[in-house]
């Protein structure tokens, strides 16, 4: 597992070295059509509330102008992709349900929610694998990446690592931290964090 102060010490080093080449911002068509649907909720999604709702399924949602971290990289794999994340956890949890986390006394699915829970993401993207290594070589990181962490140590939270600044070199991420959409870099205390990478079908 990699430490928060080992962690956190390569954050500070890929924010101070110098900006890649201009090739190395080239993004292969489908991570620039990602990108492209999670900056399309900055703007329009501009509250933060974790409260249990009741969806439709498949393709169930909270209203745009609010919703979690994860509802960032939900609505961005449905709206590029057609990728419903809901559905895919549902059917992974219903065939698999021992292999998720038991954190939260369920015996059984809940299509309202699961898909909605960090931890229940990382699960199925390892079980799916798609778990990169973490933190790996700066030129190792893509565009598109999906990034976990627990902020403060306890929180779950995941964002859409989008690239580095010019020139600072800075990384960001697409994500809602509490105060809607933004893209900007992750300047909260956190730790264990994870990488993934999920290309669509088809790419």
């Amino acid at each position: 597992m990699v430490t928060r102060r080992a962690f956190l010490a390569t954050g500070l080093a890929l924010a101070t070295l110098p900006a890649l080449p201009a090739a190395a911002d080239r993004v292969p068509g489908w991570t620039a059509q990602l990108l492209a649907a999670a900056r399309a909720q900055i703007g329009v999604t501009l509250g933060y509330d974790p409260a249990y709702s009741s969806m439709s399924y498949p393709g169930g949602d909270v209203p745009r102008e609010t919703g979690v971290c994860t509802d960032v990289v939900i609505r961005a794999y449905r709206d590029a992709f057609g990728l419903d994340l809901q559905q895919l956890v549902h059917d992974d949890m219903r065939a698999n349900f021992s292999s998720y986390p038991a954190l939260w006394g369920l015996t059984r699915t809940d299509r309202n929610i699961d898909h909605r829970r960090v931890p229940n993401l990382e699960r199925y993207f390892e079980r799916s694998g798609l778990k990169r290594d973490m933190p790996g070589r700066r030129e190792d990181w893509q565009p598109g990446d999906l990034v976990t962490m627990r902020l403060h140590g306890r929180l779950p939270h995941i964002a859409i690592f989008s690239g580095h600044d010019r020139p600072s070199g800075r990384a960001r991420y697409i994500h809602n931290i509490g105060t809607g959409t933004r893209e900007e870099e992750i300047r909260t205390d956190y730790d264990s964090p994870m990488r993934f990478r999920l290309v669509p079908p088809g790419y």
